[in-house]
């Protein structure tokens, strides 16, 4: 995997070089991850997110402590129950933790959906952005700082993005 990078980054670079003797070509650099957590985009989903899951969990703690009392009841009683309400209390405690355990199953699934619907919108607000600043600054090319080992900093333009992005967002 690490040579398939080295040679397409060599072969961009190549190429690169090539196309540069053909005319003047402006290139630029991004750095996505900085894009997108100094977006306020990024911030508000973050808060949304948080306090849909901090609702969620205060429910399924709910649940557990009402599982913990009936078993405290049951450790307590059960020499004074007959053995129908012992059996009759346990069944309840074993439904009540299967369908907690469910629950919380389905919360993590619910998160994990939420997260990426999140990360896909915001990556195109953050494409969009891209493409505009592309667009009015005749930038032929834009690449992730990621996969770049080197980019000096005047190449970089995450801070427009990021900028241009608070400026969306105030706008809404």
């Amino acid at each position: 995997m690490f040579r398939y990078r080295i040679f397409a980054i060599g072969l961009f670079l190549t190429t690169c070089a090539a196309a540069a003797t053909a005319g003047d070509y402006v290139i630029a650099v991004i750095d996505p991850n900085r894009v997108v957590e100094q977006s306020p985009q990024y911030e508000a989903a973050r808060r949304e997110l948080q306090t849909e899951v901090t609702d969620r969990e205060q429910q399924l703690a709910d649940q557990q402590t009402q599982i913990a009392e009936l078993q405290r009841k049951l450790e307590r009683d059960s020499a004074l129950m007959s053995e129908e309400e012992i059996q009759h209390l346990t069944n309840d405690i074993r439904n009540r933790d299967r369908k907690l355990k469910y629950a919380q199953a389905e919360a993590r699934e619910d998160l994990t959906l939420r997260q990426n619907e999140m990360r896909t919108k915001l990556g195109k607000q953050v494409e969009e952005v891209v493409t505009e600043l592309a667009k009015e600054k005749s930038i032929d090319l834009i690449v992730s700082g990621e996969d770049v080992f080197y980019f000096s900093v005047r190449i970089d333009i995450s801070n427009e993005v990021v900028e241009r992005m608070r400026s969306k967002h105030k706008a809404k």
